[in-house]
Order: C-alpha cells, then sequence, then structure tokens
C-alpha cells in the first residue's frame, strides 16, 4: 500500500503549542509517512519585547533544555543539558560568545552508552556536569543515570564534537555528580547524597559530599568521601533538596555553588566557601545569589523557578552564569519545559551575585563586548520568534529530533 504523504505544522501563540494537520487515525498510522516539518512561533513576550542591536534574548535555549552545565577551552564554550528518557541523550551545544550557539550532536549517542528503553518518562539522565581538564586536555561529561543499573557514570573525550568514550560506572550513590580539576591537577567529585542513615530530620534533607577522584583510574578514591553540607545554608531552617554542586577556584579560595530549595517555585541558588576543596565550607551571608521567589506570583512576563547553576569565566576575566527557569503560560502551565536562561555574573567582591537575578527577570539582555547576534543564521540556534522548517530529505536528521527511550531496532530510516 502507498503510503499517505503528510505535511506536519507547528504553531505556537501565547505560549501553546498546537498541532496542525496531525491527527493520524490509529487505523493508518503505521501508512502515514510525513514530508516536511515546519514551526512558527508567535509568542506575545517576543512581539512586545523586540531586539535592539546591542540586546539578545535569555533564555538562550528556548524549549526542554534543563540542568545547565557550561564549561570552556580557550575561546570556545561548550554547554549540556538534561535529557532524562529522550535518545540520544545529553545535547552539547558550543559557543563563542555565549549569545548564539549550535549544536554539535549528543555525548551518549549510542545504545552501549544510554540504557533508557525501559525507563520512565523522568528517569535516565539527570543534571550532567561538563568539564575541561587543561592538566590532560580533555573534556568530562559525568552524570547520574537512573536505568541499566548504571547509576552514577562518567564519560570523556579529547573533542566534544567527534564522540565520547564509552560509560564508566562510579562507585558512589546519590545524584548530580561533578568535577572539579584543581590547579595541583588534583581531581574531586561532588554530589547530593541522602544523610547518614538515622540522621534524616525532615522530607527533603539531603547532603553533599566530596570524594577525591583518580584521573588514571577514572573512579573516585575508596573512603575519601567526606559530607560538606549537611541540609543546606542554615540547617535550622530545614532547606530542602540541596543539590546540583559545583566547585570553583578563585584567589586561592574554593567556592562551593548548589541549587536550593527544590526545582520549583521555592527554586534558588546558594553559594559557600573554604580554604580547602573539601571544606570546610562557610555559606555566604547574602545567599541566595539567584532566585525568582520572592515577587507577585501575577507579575508580567513571568520567570520562575530560577536555579540549578553553573558559572563560566570568559577570557578577558568575566563571569557568566546559566541556569534553568520557566515562563509558565497564562494559566501557569509549564508546557514548554525548563529552559536554559543566562546571566553575567558579578564577582567583584568576596562571592558571586548574579546580576539582576534577584529582581524579575527580564526577556533582553546587553550584548556582551564584542558580541554580535546571528540569531539562525549560519547554524545557529534561532530566538525569540522564529521559523523553522525541515524538508525531512537529509540523510541525516536534525539534532533536534530525539525519540523516548531509545532505539530498539532501527525504526528510522
Amino acid at each position: 500500500m502507498k503510503p499517505n504523504i503528510m505535511s506536519l505544522t507547528f504553531f505556537r501563540n501565547k505560549t501553546h503549542v498546537l498541532a496542525a494537520a496531525a491527527l493520524l487515525s490509529v487505523t493508518t498510522i503505521s501508512a502515514q509517512t510525513f514530508s516536511d516539518f515546519t514551526y512558527r512561533g508567535n509568542d506575545k513576550i517576543y512581539n512586545d519585547n523586540p531586539l535592539k542591536p546591542d540586546e539578545f534574548y535569555s533564555p538562550i535555549l528556548q524549549g526542554c533544555y534543563p540542568d545547565p552545565s557550561i564549561t570552556r577551552k580557550g575561546d570556545d564554550y561548550y554547554l549540556v543539558n538534561s535529557s532524562f528518557s529522550m535518545f540520544p541523550g545529553v545535547p552539547i551545544f558550543t559557543s563563542k560568545d555565549l549569545v548564539n550557539w549550535k549544536q554539535v550532536g549528543h555525548v551518549l549517542d549510542r545504545p552501549s552508552q544510554l540504557k533508557v528503553e525501559k525507563s520512565g518518562v523522568s528517569q535516565g539522565i539527570y543534571a550532567p556536569d561538563i568539564k575541561y581538564n587543561k592538566h590532560n586536555d580533555t573534556f568530562y561529561m559525568i552524570t547520574t543515570q537512573i536505568a541499566g543499573g548504571i547509576g552514577n557514570m562518567v564519560v570523556k573525550t579529547k573533542d566534544p564534537a567527534k564522540g565520547w568514550s564509552e560509560v564508566q560506572k562510579l562507585n558512589f550513590d546519590g545524584i548530580d555528580p561533578a568535577v572539579f580539576f584543581d590547579d595541583d591537577g588534583k581531581a574531586y567529585i561532588v554530589h547530593n547524597d541522602a544523610p547518614p542513615k538515622g540522621t534524616e530530620q525532615y522530607n527533603g534533607h539531603r547532603v553533599i559530599k566530596i570524594w577525591e577522584y583518580d584521573l588514571e583510574k577514572d573512579q573516585v578514591v575508596p573512603g575519601s568521601d567526606k559530607i560538606i553540607v549537611n541540609g543546606g545554608v542554615d540547617l535550622s531552617q530545614k532547606p530542602i533538596w540541596i543539590e546540583g554542586p559545583h566547585i570553583y577556584k578563585k584567589n586561592g579560595k574554593y567556592y562551593l555553588m548548589c541549587a536550593e530549595g527544590g526545582t520549583g517555585g521555592n527554586h534558588s541558588e546558594v553559594i559557600f566557601m573554604s580554604d580547602s576543596p573539601k571544606g570546610p565550607y562557610i555559606p555566604a551571608g547574602n545567599n541566595p545569589i539567584l532566585t525568582q521567589r520572592y515577587f507577585p506570583k501575577d507579575r508580567k512576563e513571568k520567570v520562575d523557578w530560577a536555579g540549578h547553576a553553573d558559572l563560566v569565566e570568559t577570557p578577558d576575566g568575566q563571569y557568566y552564569g546559566v541556569f534553568l527557569a520557566i515562563r509558565p503560560n497564562e494559566k501557569n502551565r509549564v508546557n514548554k519545559g525548563r529552559e536554559t536562561f543566562i546571566l553575567p555574573v558579578d564577582w567583584s567582591g568576596t562571592y558571586p551575585v548574579f546580576q539582576n537575578g534577584l529582581v524579575p527577570m527580564k526577556p533582553k539582555l546587553k550584548l556582551p563586548e564584542g558580541a554580535q547576534n546571528h540569531n539562525g543564521q549560519n547554524g545557529f540556534f534561532p530566538n525569540g520568534n522564529f521559523t523553522y522548517s525541515d524538508k525531512l530529505t537529509d540523510k541525516n536528521l536534525d539534532y533536534r529530533w530525539i525519540a523516548m527511550r531509545g532505539p530498539r531496532e532501527s525504526f528510522i530510516a
């Protein structure tokens, strides 16, 4: 039987996604072939906030791009996101100016790396962390894979655009691992974990642990683990879900940045400081350094749930932070998912602070010095209201085409 050829068109208006010409009967779905795809955006927020020549939009990645992590090698930035039970997993992007981003593939693009065929929708890949180690010229991506009996894991590569190693399982529990490479060549892993058995004080009570990391074996050093944060900034306030930790070093001091409050309306980013990578870590007196939880729920052009951040230093010594947040629709529903936002970070004082991260966020930012907005041109991801078309005739599908739970068989021709 000759298949029916159909065109699939999506329109977005007032933050709703509507499918037109996409209704297939159960009895004929196996005979349908899509010839092309078109998306046209028409969001009010972008119509009401046109860009000036020196501006760009945040989020920098619209749609479902949660839990961003970022690193830099030379003039090149690399960013990854959670992908849960989607296959391929962990989309990876590159940029030279933090404004214009190209997707160069997925970190986990083989069934041997990503075993999500039986996982739930919210299982799979949690909170990937990407870091470049200048001591061995190698990129590391460390994450938690809640699937296939894998748990915490790491992969690595010399070139993020040319494929990643097979999975190395890591011998510790918990979630949200991140790796830190010190100036002396030593490495450490920090992660979220449950408090020691019998010490949990309330629902959502978690701790942050640190391990020494053996770069030759790609494994944590047995017995080197230590709790460096118990509960959060102030245990007496019963903070919940301290997670997404990252360590940075500046002026001889070690800084531990974590998400706190849960990925919802109370989400935030907090910071601690120490003289040693293994602590003790003292919380800043001005925590949180990023949140949107203090503002009226009915505010205009609402951005919410801001947190789960990562910092990067530019070649000229400036700092920026990427983080997740959401833009609910007029019914306060989150149908686009958690998106990747960016803000400049002021680190002129002792602690970093997200600039305008403690006031209601705006949809536009000033371009970094020397940057131009190439929105949607030359392979860069588009932003704002844009039209995207795919004739579906290329030998390889666009990286944006992904599927739930992976290929049990080769079902894409």
